[in-house]
């Protein structure tokens, strides 16, 4: 199975208009194909917008992100197939039921009704989410929103998956439930790129990390090579010692 590079990230700069400041500075990274890559920081460290330049929502202000596909660059148009987004923010109508979200959002990616019907099924299933396929999501609670959020995402099986948040404000049921798909999806071949501010939660699913502050890649690499390297018991203690203990706004 390849297991080279799947993103390719070459000197991305952004700076918003009448900012005083880059968001970020000159990052480069690669992600290997398989991975389960963190990208974390604390608040405002510019891991959201990398990965908003990441998905094609905002462009860089300079620098390049090239996509392989089982060692094949693919284009910009192709991208979009290919790659999934679950945001922080519900993505969802909420006066539909979860079932008519995955229709819709289905037919965007241009699936078919022979295509949607099952993957849809499948999904809700997955997910725990088949009792309340047919009811309104508005009335759901928190953690069966983010499942709808996370199977919306994952409508046009793609190769490559962003989380923003994905577990954040839910039940511990519904964490560990959506960790344990999110890693059987991984272990299916998607490479999933995720960030969070739960450290344990990315200790135990992430294989590789780059730690982000101030717009900067500070570290990346294997998990665990770097908190040996840094003599850290934990990505915490790692987090900490690398990011510093003050306050963040």
């Amino acid at each position: 199975m390849y297991t080279g590079t799947s993103i390719e990230i070459e000197n991305i700069t952004k700076r918003y208009k009448s900012a005083q400041e880059d968001s970020l500075r000159d990052v480069n990274l690669e992600i290997k194909e398989g991975d389960v890559f963190g990208l974390l920081g604390p608040n405002g460290a510019g891991k959201t917008t990398l990965i908003s330049i990441l998905c094609g929502i905002i462009p860089p202000t300079s620098g390049n992100v090239n996509y392989y596909i089982a060692g094949e660059k693919i284009s910009e148009s192709l991208r979009r197939n290919r790659v999934g987004f679950v945001p922080q923010e519900y993505a969802f109508y909420q006066e539909l039921t979860p079932r008519q979200n995955l229709d819709y959002f289905g037919a965007m990616y241009n699936l078919s009704r022979k295509e949607l019907v099952p993957r849809i099924d499948e999904l809700l299933e997955a997910l725990g989410l088949s009792k309340s396929g047919d009811k309104k999501v508005g009335t759901f609670s928190g953690g069966m929103k983010r499942r709808v959020n996370l199977a919306i995402g994952l409508i046009h099986e793609p190769s490559i998956l962003f989380l923003d948040e994905p577990t954040v404000g839910v039940d511990v049921q519904s964490k560990n439930a959506i960790i344990k798909y999110l890693q059987e999806t991984n272990k299916a071949g998607t490479t999933i790129i995720y960030t969070s501010h739960h450290m344990s939660e990315a200790e135990e699913f992430c294989n590789r990390i780059a730690l982000i502050d101030h717009g900067r890649v500070i570290v990346q690499g294997a998990l665990q090579a770097l908190m040996a390297q840094h003599d850290s018991s934990s990505l915490q203690s790692l987090f900490i010692k690398l990011t510093g203990e003050e306050y963040r706004d």
